[in-house]
């Protein structure tokens, strides 16, 4: 008999814990939930800003984790950035406020592709780790980016100017009740990058929560990396 999915289902993937060592030497802890059988697609998540709670663990990504691997064949890698604890353990070093966890997430990119062997990998920040992305991600191995609720607060339009001569392609969820970047704002601040995708969450919130807001993100996520195993389940 099926049942319903819940914040707490956690469905079959192989899950490793992992070390990530940054170019000034600190250690990051992490994990990498692999499908059981075929990979569609690798995601990297950079979680929100550990000054406010954020990390790997921050509910969508752990939820991500938790469900994509087993329903869309996608491969998780998480992680937290310097100076941020989680139920997996703490990362070492202090928070930076986003400047030197530039080693953090290329440090990271080094691991999925020197140690995982990855070769689709996508990558999606939420709230701070969407300004780690849009400043840090620009290896040219990454097939695209995801942004959750930009507050875009320290991304330049200098930062934008080298998404938009890239081309590659960018989708955007908004909330509309956003306590920083609402759609109108957004619409705005990214019109001249015509390869990003704005998508307006109607109702949202900055943190995105209830499992409503949760399987919708998780769809979109899907239809970015892996449209053929659409749409999510809500029961298994």
């Amino acid at each position: 008999m099926a049942e319903l999915i819940r914040p707490s289902t956690v469905l079959p993937a192989q899950r490793t814990q992992i070390t990530i060592k940054t170019g000034d030497g600190l250690n990051l802890i992490g994990e990498v939930a692999t499908p059981l059988g075929e990979i569609t697609g690798s995601l990297l998540m950079l979680h929100p800003n550990p000054s406010g709670g954020g990390m790997m663990d921050s509910h969508i990504y752990k939820k991500a984790a938790n469900r994509l691997p087993a329903l869309a064949g996608i491969e998780i890698i998480r992680f937290n950035t310097r100076g941020t604890a989680s139920e997996a353990g703490s990362s070492e070093g202090e928070y930076d406020g986003g400047k030197s966890e530039k080693l953090d997430v290329l440090a990271a990119l080094d691991y999925c592709f020197e140690q995982l062997k990855i070769k689709d990998l996508y990558v999606i920040g939420w709230s701070f780790g969407t300004e780690l992305a849009l400043q840090y991600a620009r290896d040219k191995r990454i097939k695209e980016l995801i942004l959750l609720s930009p507050p875009m607060l320290s991304t330049t339009d200098e930062d934008l100017e080298f998404w938009i001569k890239d081309g590659r392609t960018i989708t955007a969820l908004i909330p509309e009740l956003d306590d920083y970047l609402k759609p109108a704002a957004a619409r705005d601040k990214f019109s001249k990058v015509k390869n990003l995708r704005q998508i307006d969450v109607a109702g949202g919130k900055h943190l995105l929560v209830g499992e409503p807001m949760v399987h919708l993100v998780l769809s979109e996520i899907v239809k970015v990396i892996a449209p053929s195993r659409l749409p999510l389940p809500t029961e298994v």
